[in-house]
């Protein structure tokens, strides 16, 4: 496998992660792949170099840092609060072919005090943006997915839509399909009459009995497949999904709040607004919102440089809360990127909750806007 260089900035990057006292880390190239394939997202999904172990065990060229990092952490059953960083080589598929490229980065695991936390990671990024480029006009975008969260449950959707909302968050176009699918709900097709009838009578008992007997008369195994019963209750839901219909007013407000977008610090008195005008309690998700931007002003953050926008997320399924990126004025290109992701340690195998908050440098953009300057 051929190596590409170093970046030649690297002794920056190394000295600002030992100045902010994160503990440098290294992971093997080869991974597991299904920790990546389970939780990282469709976007990163369709993009791994997947490969086979002699065993029969499906591994991947590591895509991406925060996961292998998080399975380090767990494996050696260190204690937390820790701070690592890391500085090597990812593998995914891009449209320009650049399909082997460096990325740099601070996983923050096992801070309780999750504002200052947010806020940390936020400096650090700015700070290690800054030192390797100097004159660089740095623009932050930021996002939060626990408000996100607080606004689709205050509407009182069923679970099932609000998972499905809340997974599409961060990708506006799939969001706003499934907003026109809530406005114009569309009937379930193909179903079998007789099963139709079942479920719109509510029996659930003569459903799962009509689809064990379906399920022996074709030899389809149910050792292989769901149960009668799960099938069943994915049914129940498939049609409790399809009649649902999100009335004209919420459906206005979900898009009312989708299109705030406004400097950072005007964001709580935005945010305070919507909930009240819309009557919606939104609780514990603006509070620690509030208190991390309380967090980024005492820092010396000039927050009102920076943008708060409601439907910003990113293309990873495990983020939780804040949700960040950095660039360059005149620039699209992502130099820094992160967020919280509170839920993938216990998924990935922790044995106890351990809150988390970390970001990524994207190498090879950083040395392009180097060159540019």
């Amino acid at each position: 496998m051929p190596m590409i260089d170093m970046p030649e900035f690297a002794g920056d990057l190394l000295a600002e992660f030992a100045r902010r006292d994160a503990e440098r880390v290294n992971t093997p190239v080869i991974q597991p792949a299904e920790p990546f394939l389970d939780m990282a997202g469709e976007d990163l999904r369709r993009r791994i170099f997947l490969t086979e172990s002699e065993t029969g065990e499906s591994l991947c060229l590591r895509p991406e840092f925060t996961i292998p990092v998080c399975l380090r952490h767990i494996a050696s059953a260190t204690g937390t609060p820790r701070r690592y960083a890391y500085l090597g080589e990812v593998f995914r598929q891009r449209r320009d072919g650049s399909n082997e490229f460096y990325q740099a980065g601070i996983e923050d695991l096992g801070d309780d005090a999750t504002a200052a936390a947010d806020a940390r990671a936020i400096g650090d990024a700015l700070g290690i943006l800054k030192r390797v480029l100097p004159k660089a006009d740095l623009r932050l975008t930021l996002g939060d997915q626990a408000v996100f969260e607080a606004v689709v449950k205050a509407l009182g959707l069923p679970h099932g839509w609000q998972r499905r909302l809340i997974h599409a968050f961060g990708d506006m176009a799939h969001l706003e399909a499934l907003l026109e699918r809530l406005a114009r709900p569309q009937p379930v097709a193909g179903l079998d009459p007789d099963i139709s009838a079942m479920m719109a009578a509510g029996d659930e008992a003569g459903l799962v009995e009509r689809l064990d007997r379906t399920m022996q008369e074709t030899g389809y195994s149910t050792n292989a497949s769901r149960s009668p019963a799960e099938i069943a209750k994915r049914l129940k839901e498939k049609l409790e999904l399809s009649q649902t219909r999100l009335d004209g007013t919420a459906l206005l407000l979900l898009r009312e709040f989708l299109t705030l977008q406004l400097p950072l610090s005007d964001a709580p008195a935005a945010l305070a607004g919507f909930a009240d005008a819309a009557g919606l309690k939104l609780g514990d998700a603006v509070s620690l919102f509030n208190a991390r931007l309380q967090s980024l002003a005492d820092a010396g953050a000039d927050i009102s440089a920076m943008t708060y926008r409601a439907a910003f997320g990113r293309p990873l399924d495990y983020y939780t809360g804040l949700v960040f990126e950095v660039t360059a004025a005149g620039s699209t290109a992502v130099l820094a990127g992160g967020g919280r992701f509170d839920r993938l340690m216990t998924l990935l195998g922790a044995r106890e909750h351990i809150p988390a908050v970390g970001f990524s440098l994207w190498i090879d953009r950083i040395e392009a806007a180097r060159a540019r300057q």
